[in-house]
């Protein structure tokens, strides 16, 4: 059963309406009806839903808006319910539900829980969002933490919204850089050994998460790795030290409450001579996509793959990228580029139609070639969306952070997690749209304040429980995992207040849908604070006006119908929450 979304509800019955008109059905097949939007009104005085139908249809129709609109008023007015509808301006229809209605959206909720605005609209498609996909160089730094966390709410985002959704993680374990951590990884071996290092070389990577990898070096293989050439020892500690770096990005991830499905390996598409690199430019060359040529020289500093001899070259122009790209350099050796080929051409095989790609505000250099790259492998048949993230700056009390612990030159993510907490950080980055930078303030995370958005959803969630743990207190005769509170709500859950709390309630599968089809999860946080603001706002009436309180050990069945609006309150937040990967506490301590 799918959820009672109400814009979806009331867009059906105003098109049902607009079939029912004359002057419609003479012109049915000039219409299009897509265009008609039903939402919130921008100022919730004005209504519960707003709809622009007649300013939409009045043109191709002939006729005018405002005459259009009284046509479209006058059948909405005979909808039992609908409470009140009028016409704005120019021509926009907004409609108030009845007392009823909002009941029975609210017994919807309570009926599903945490599963209520579950979406259908992903239709079981398969996606595949990659994300993080950091060099196994180290552990990660607070760079990668927003693109981490963007990531794997978005995915969890899709697959609330009805998407089959694959997380994973591309290992960039081949070329010069990993070769240069085997060897800052063999100078920590030597030291294990007792030799006397002195300062890190400059080249390679001074940090001291090296220095238990040299240990576990020693300790495996004593001194023989010292008496072998740097062909026979680097492939061993290169493997080891690959090993070690990704055990303690999987630890730095699950400290984020991040989590891939797939760990992908770069030297796998190297393997057998580059086999699957080879295949996927024999595919592109099937293509006619694949050409020998001279690059003229790019404008500007001239980039490591640019040669002046004839090279195999990606046509990538004709499918929508600047310059066409070098595959194969005249050495014969593969580009960069290629490997991002044969990964790509491994994920359509793979069956993904669509596909996420989540990098950083730095790689926007790669969004044309790699959408070049779907439209040749794929031939226009995949999707291919690259979401790049901003920049985030660290503060503490609105003063610039610098923080290095064993990193050697950078703030690592899980300094920022064991400071502030998990739930902090990531719903933090999601509190803006990744497109733009973000100011992350220690302090101002912690905080427990309205300003601090974190603190006031989670304050929310627990404030629900708390009701609940009042109203055992005040009939502790009750069996309240036994009550039927959809039932309760209905004659009774009437206050305006009430029904404005209820109608926030209402816009969430109306905003996951909304967040999912836009791959923005942001959306979900600022859903989240609204909600809470909401809920909030409602509790401190009951302050000034008893009768509003959720409990009242006066009134039982009152009482009871209310536990049913905060159910519902708690549910939605706890979705949502699940959805940012944060947590939805029962207490606040």
């Amino acid at each position: 059963m799918e959820d009672m979304n109400l814009f979806l509800d009331f867009d059906t019955r105003i098109k049902s309406v607009l079939e029912e008109l004359d002057v419609v059905r003479a012109r049915r097949a000039d219409l299009d009806f897509s265009r008609i939007s039903v939402e919130p009104p921008r100022d919730a005085s004005h209504g519960d839903v707003a709809t622009n139908a007649a300013m939409v249809l009045a043109k191709p129709l002939g006729t005018n808006p405002r005459a259009l609109a009284d046509l479209i008023v006058e059948k909405l007015r005979q909808d039992p319910e609908v409470a009140e509808v009028s016409v704005a301006g120019p021509g926009f229809i907004n409609v108030r539900l009845s007392v009823a209605y909002w009941q029975k959206v609210l017994v919807d909720i309570i009926h599903k829980g945490t599963e209520f605005g579950r979406s259908p609209v992903g239709t079981g498609q398969r996606i595949n969002v990659e994300y993080v996909s950091a060099n196994p160089t180290g552990p990660m730094h607070v760079g990668h933490c927003r693109g981490a966390v963007v990531g794997d709410a978005l995915a969890n985002l899709l697959g609330f919204a009805g998407y089959e959704v694959t997380k994973e993680y591309y290992i960039n374990d081949a070329g010069s850089q990993v070769d240069v951590l085997a060897r800052s990884a063999f100078l920590r071996y030597r030291e294990a050994l007792g030799e006397k290092i002195g300062e890190i070389p400059a080249g390679l990577y001074p940090g001291d998460y090296l220095v238990p990898v040299g240990e576990a070096l020693a300790a495996e293989f004593g001194s023989s790795l010292r008496l072998m050439p740097e062909e026979k020892w680097l492939p061993i500690v290169k493997d080891r030290t690959i090993d070690a770096m990704m055990a303690m990005i999987r630890d730095d991830l699950k400290a984020l409450n991040v989590t891939h499905d797939v760990f992908f390996s770069e030297r796998t598409l190297h393997a057998n001579g580059g086999a699957p690199i080879r295949t996927a430019i024999n595919d592109l060359t099937f293509k006619g996509h694949v050409y020998k040529g001279v690059l003229p020289p790019p404008k500007g500093q001239l980039p490591e793959d640019w040669e002046d001899r004839e090279q195999t070259l990606f046509r990538s122009t004709e499918v929508g990228d600047d310059i066409d790209r070098p595959l194969i350099k005249s050495d014969g050796s593969y580009t960069y580029f290629a490997a991002d080929v044969a990964y790509f051409k491994d994920k359509f095989d793979r069956g993904f139609n669509e596909m996420i790609y989540i990098l950083g505000a730095d790689h926007g250099g790669y969004v044309k070639r790699l959408e070049a790259l779907c439209r040749a492998i794929s031939e226009g048949k995949a999707k291919l969306t690259v979401l790049l993230c901003q920049m985030v700056k660290l503060y503490r009390g609105g003063e610039p952070v610098k923080m290095s612990k064993r990193s050697g030159d950078f703030v690592t993510l899980r300094d920022v997690v064991e400071e502030v907490g998990r739930d902090p950080v990531r719903f933090m980055m999601l509190y803006r749209k990744s497109t733009e930078p973000l100011d992350f303030d220690f302090a101002k995370v912690t905080e427990q304040s309205k300003d601090n958005p974190v603190f006031y959803v989670q304050y929310a969630h627990a404030r629900c429980m708390s009701v609940f743990r009042q109203a055992a207190e005040a009939f502790p005769d009750i069996d309240f995992d036994a009550l039927d509170l959809a039932s309760a709500v209905k004659d009774n859950i009437a206050d305006p207040s009430e029904l404005q709390l209820l109608a926030k309630l209402a816009e969430y599968p109306r905003v996951v849908e909304a967040a999912a089809l836009a791959h923005e999860p942001h959306r979900i946080a600022f859903y989240l604070y609204d909600l809470a603001s909401a809920f909030h706002a409602h509790w401190n009436k009951g302050k000034d006006m008893p009768d509003l309180r959720f409990v009242n050990d006066k009134n039982r069945e009152l009482s009871i119908a209310r536990l049913g609006l905060v159910y519902a309150v708690a549910s939605v937040l706890k979705s949502g929450l699940a959805i940012t990967g944060t947590a939805a506490p029962d207490e606040m301590r």
